[in-house]
Order: C-alpha cells, then structure tokens, then sequence
C-alpha cells in the first residue's frame, strides 16, 4: 500500500497521497474547533483508522521530512484556499492577542496611572496654593505635604488653621467673601478625589504584587518593584536581565550620555527611590544599589518560574550587611 501523509493546519485535517494529492480531508467549521485539541485530536484520529500508513503532522515537521512539508505547504498555495486561510488566520490573530495579556499589562498600567495621577495632583496642588495664599499664607508655607495641605483646608476655618500653626498676629492674607473663597476649596475637593483615586490604584497595585511578584515585592515594596518591572516590560525579561542592568533599570538616558560622551557612567536608575539608597551616604549609594539589584535579579527568577517566598530572607540579608 501507497504511503499516505496526514497534514493539520487551521482549515482542517487533509491526507495527501505519494503524488501530494488530497485523497480524503475533514475541514474544520470554525476556528474555535482548530483550537479545541481535543476536538482536533479526534479528527486526526479518524483519518488514520482509515488510512493506517499516513504520517502524522508531528513527524512531518520533523527535519528529515522537511522536502514531504515542503511539497504539502505548496499544495495550500491556490487562491481557493486563500479567503477560508485569511477569516481563520484572523480568528487565530485575535485569539493570540487576547490571550497575550496578562498580570504585567495590569501592573504597567497602574503604575502608570499613580504616577500621572500623581502628578497632576501635585500641579493642582501648587496652583492651588498659589491661589489659596492670597487668603491664608502663613498656613500654606507652614505644612510640606500637598495632600495635607488639601485635606486641612477642606475640613477646617482659615482661624483653626492659623490655631494650629499658633499664628494670629500681622496676617498677610486677605478677608475674601465666601463666593471667593469656595471655587478654591471645589478645586481643593477635585484634588482630593485624585488622591483618593491614586490611592485605590495602590491598593490595585499592592495586591497584584503579592499575588504575582511577591518576592520582588517584599524587597524593593510594589512602587519600585513595579516600576522595574516596567521598564523591563515583563517579568519574564526582568528575570533574565542581569543584575548590573537591573541596578541601571531607569536610567537609560544617563547610561546612553555615558556611552556617547564618556560621562560617568550610572549607579543606579529607578533604586533611588529605595529607602536603603535614598538613606544611605553618597559614597555607599552604588554599593546598596548593586547588593539590592543581586537580590532583585534572584527574586525575579523566583517569581517568574513560581518558586517559594524568599523575599524576606533576601531583604533581612541586605539589611544585615549594611545596618
């Protein structure tokens, strides 16, 4: 008996025989039934109990048959087959994507978000203090924090604010009417919905983290943990990084000034912001910067193949060698 070879691809299950002729094929009716293995398993199974010397797909993709697809693939090449390989491939597109997104979509977005929440915030905070002095400004200049600030003056009176601060003698802010005084505390309301809106997204951002990067979490906390694994741009890249890149992660434009002109070359990117970096003296900024980039590059690894919680562990190491 003639040697038959059986082929699968998106348009269904198709036996060809010696001459790669199509003598018997079952066509899928929708994409959906291509995707069910199960269902396409079934198909090539019933095309090999009638056709018992048929080679399956698996081996024809093999590299000593590579001549036998080559023939078969050009069989596919006519313009009937072209409008049914465009409305599948379609499907097969959309499929794909859909199923492309995932917990590192999610956590670049909302990192994201807090940081552009945070500063329009902060804009509309200056420009509300700008406005807000012209009525009170010894309270402004006494409290650092734009979300205090905004919180304060939106639950007490001009005199409790100045009681607070201990400040009643030669005031330099202006009595203003109340129709003047109340478009200020509506944008003071705006701003502390951002706040509240920024917190919520933290929150969103908090348990992302420990469900899918929780080791990296644990370390470098969800803020800058997220902001890694945004310039990276996933986790499975932030894993196969080195720790000497991840050490740089946001510092991209120093370390391209760096290679153009020969500056000095970054210490750190985005581990800044780390309390362990921030705290630390200047000269033993790159240090902790690079001891936690070791670490960092570990817990990635960790999280990305679902490995145990260490995160703790690496963080009390770091701590005990620099406290």
């Amino acid at each position: 008996m003639a040697t038959k070879y059986l082929f699968t691809n998106l348009l269904g299950s198709f036996v060809f025989d010696e001459q790669f002729k199509v003598v018997d094929s079952i066509k899928f009716s929708s994409f959906e039934d291509y995707a069910n293995s199960n269902k396409r398993q079934q198909t090539e199974k019933k095309l090999i109990a009638t056709h018992k010397l048929a080679l399956t797909t698996s081996q024809l993709l093999e590299k000593s048959n590579s001549k036998i697809l080559q023939q078969i693939l050009l069989s596919f090449k006519s313009k009937n087959n072209f409008s049914d390989f465009y409305s599948q491939n379609m499907a097969l597109t959309a499929s794909l994507i859909k199923q492309a997104v995932n917990e590192d979509d999610f956590i670049i977005q909302a990192i994201n978000n807090i940081e552009e929440i945070d500063k329009v915030a902060n804009t509309l905070s200056k420009r509300l203090r700008e406005w807000y002095e012209l009525y009170n400004p010894e309270f402004s200049r006494s409290i650092e924090s734009h979300e205090m600030f905004v919180d304060l003056i939106l639950s007490k009176t001009k005199q409790e604010l100045l009681n607070e601060i201990k400040h009643d003698e030669n005031l330099l802010g202006a009595d203003l009417k109340k129709q003047d005084i109340e478009p200020m505390l509506n944008l003071g309301r705006s701003i502390h919905e951002l706040y509240l809106l920024k917190q919520k997204h933290t929150d969103y951002l908090e348990n992302l983290m420990d469900i899918y990067c929780k080791n990296i979490k644990a370390i470098a906390g969800a803020l800058i943990g997220a902001k890694l694994l945004e310039h990276a741009k996933s986790l499975k890249h932030l894993a196969a990084l080195p720790a000497s890149t991840i050490q740089i992660l946001g510092a991209e434009k120093a370390l391209f000034r760096h290679i153009k002109t020969g500056a000095r070359s970054p210490k750190y990117g985005v581990l800044i912001s780390h309390p362990f970096v921030s705290r630390a003296k200047q000269k033993d900024k790159g240090k902790i910067a690079r001891a936690l980039a070791n670490k960092l590059a570990l817990a990635a690894k960790v999280d990305y193949y679902k490995g145990e919680f260490i995160g703790d562990k690496l963080r009390a190491e770091i701590e005990k060698k620099f406290s």
